[in-house]
C-alpha cells in the first residue's frame, strides 16, 4: 500500500512482475513487427539515406541525439584537439621568434618559459581554461601572439557553450521525465456508460505531478484505399473521452483514458473474434512517454480494478493493482453490429431475459428434487 507520505512502495518493481502472473500471457505473432515497442522506442530502421550531410547542417541536434558514450567521446576530443592545435601554434610562434633558444637577460620572448612543445601545450591549456599558474605568460613583444590569445579564448568559449548546452539538453529531454510515467500492460475493451469503449490506464510516480498533460492515441494498421493503394502503416488519430473533461489531464492519481468506439472510430468494425486475427496496434503518447498495444495485449470484456481508496481522511493509491483487470459482461460483437441491433440497452435486456430463464430453470429443478424426496419418504 502506498504510504501516507506519498512515497512509492519499495516493491513496485515486484508489482510489475506480479502483473505478469495475474494477467494472461500472449505470444507475439510470428513475423509481426511492432511500430512502437512497449518501452516507447520506435521500431523503425532508416536505411539507404544518401544525403548524410543534412545531419551536419544541424550539428547541435545531431549531438543531442547521439548516444551518451559518443557524446562524451566528442566532448573529450573537442577539448583535447583544441588544446593540441593551439599548443602547436604557440610552439610555432616561440620557434619563429627564437624563444626556444637560450638568450641573454635582455631578450623578451613572446611567451615566457616556453622551451618545448610540452610547455607550449601546458600554456595552451592554461589559456583556454583560464587556469594561470603564473610561470608562463604572454608579453607585448609579439602582436601575433596577442591575436592568437584572443582567438583561442573565443574558440574555447564556443566549445564550452556547445558541449555544455548539448549535455544539458540530453539530461533535460522530455523522455527523462517520462521515465516515471507508466502505462498499464494491457488495454481493455468493455462497456462504460452504456457504450463500448477502449481503455488504458496511465499514472505518474513522481510527487511533482504534471499539470495539464496531453494524451494522444493513434491506431496503426494496414489499410487499402479505394484505388487499391496499400498503406502498410496507416496512422489514424483516435478521439478520447478525457476523464476530467478538458484538453489536459490532471495526473494526480492513475487515470483511465477512454475512447468511445462509435461510427467515427477506426475500431468500429472490430469484434472480439476479429481482435484475435487482425494485426492492429494502438499507440498512446503522454508527454514524451509512449507505448503501444497490439492485438494480443487488448483484453476484450474486462475492465480495470479501482486503485484509489480513502484512509484516515487521505486518498491512497495502491500501485499493486495498477494493471489488474476483472471480467465484466460485454457483447462480443462489434460496435457497428451493436448499434444496428439497437444498442447496449438491447444487449442488457437480452442478458436479463436469459438470466431470468436460467433462474426459473434452476428453481424448477429444485422443486422437482424436493418432490421426489418427499415421495421417497412417504413410501418408506
Amino acid at each position: 500500500m502506498l504510504s501516507r507520505k506519498g512515497l512509492i512502495p519499495e516493491d513496485y518493481l515486484l508489482t510489475r512482475l506480479a502483473e505478469d502472473v495475474l494477467q494472461p500471457k500472449f505470444k507475439a505473432k510470428a513475423g509481426k513487427a511492432r511500430f512502437v515497442s512497449k518501452n516507447g522506442t520506435c521500431n523503425v530502421a532508416h536505411t539507404n539515406i544518401r544525403e548524410q550531410g543534412r545531419f551536419l547542417q544541424d550539428v547541435f541536434t545531431t549531438l543531442v541525439d547521439l548516444k551518451w558514450l559518443h557524446t562524451l567521446i566528442i566532448f573529450t576530443m573537442s577539448f583535447l584537439c583544441s588544446w593540441l592545435l593551439f599548443g602547436m601554434i604557440w610552439w610555432l610562434v616561440a620557434f619563429a621568434h627564437g624563444d626556444l633558444d637560450q638568450r641573454g637577460d635582455d631578450f623578451i620572448p613572446c611567451v615566457t618559459d616556453i622551451h618545448s612543445f610540452s610547455s607550449a601545450f601546458l600554456f595552451s591549456i592554461e589559456v583556454q581554461v583560464t587556469i594561470g599558474f603564473g610561470g608562463r605568460m604572454i608579453t607585448e613583444e609579439c602582436v601575433s601572439a596577442i591575436i592568437i590569445l584572443i582567438v583561442q579564448n573565443i574558440v574555447g568559449l564556443v566549445i564550452n557553450a556547445i558541449m555544455l548546452g548539448c549535455i544539458f539538453m540530453k539530461t533535460a529531454q522530455a523522455n527523462r521525465r517520462a521515465e516515471t510515467l507508466i502505462f498499464s500492460k494491457h488495454a481493455v475493451i468493455s462497456v462504460r456508460n452504456n457504450k463500448l469503449c477502449f481503455m488504458v490506464r496511465i499514472g505518474d510516480l513522481r510527487k511533482s505531478m504534471i499539470i495539464s498533460a496531453t494524451v494522444r492515441m493513434q491506431v496503426v494498421k494496414r489499410t487499402t484505399t479505394e484505388e487499391g493503394e496499400v498503406v502498410p502503416l496507416d496512422q489514424i488519430d483516435v478521439h478520447m473521452d478525457n476523464p476530467v473533461g478538458t484538453n489536459g489531464i490532471f495526473l494526480v492519481s492513475p487515470l483511465i483514458i477512454c475512447h468511445i468506439i462509435d461510427k467515427h472510430s477506426p475500431l468500429y468494425d472490430l469484434s472480439a473474434s476479429d481482435l484475435l486475427h487482425q494485426d492492429i496496434e494502438v499507440i498512446v503518447v503522454l508527454e514524451g512517454a509512449r507505448t503501444s498495444y497490439v492485438s494480443e495485449e487488448i483484453l476484450w470484456g474486462q475492465r480495470f480494478v479501482p486503485t484509489v481508496s480513502e484512509e484516515d481522511g487521505m486518498y491512497a493509491v495502491d500501485y499493486s493493482k495498477f494493471g489488474n483487470t476483472m471480467k465484466v459482461p460485454t457483447p462480443c460483437c462489434s460496435a457497428k453490429k451493436l448499434d444496428e441491433a439497437g444498442g447496449i440497452a438491447r444487449f442488457k435486456l437480452t442478458e436479463g431475459v436469459t438470466l431470468r430463464a436460467s433462474v426459473r430453470r434452476r428453481r424448477g429443478s429444485a422443486v422437482a428434487r424436493r418432490s421426489r424426496l418427499e415421495t421417497m419418504k412417504t413410501h418408506d
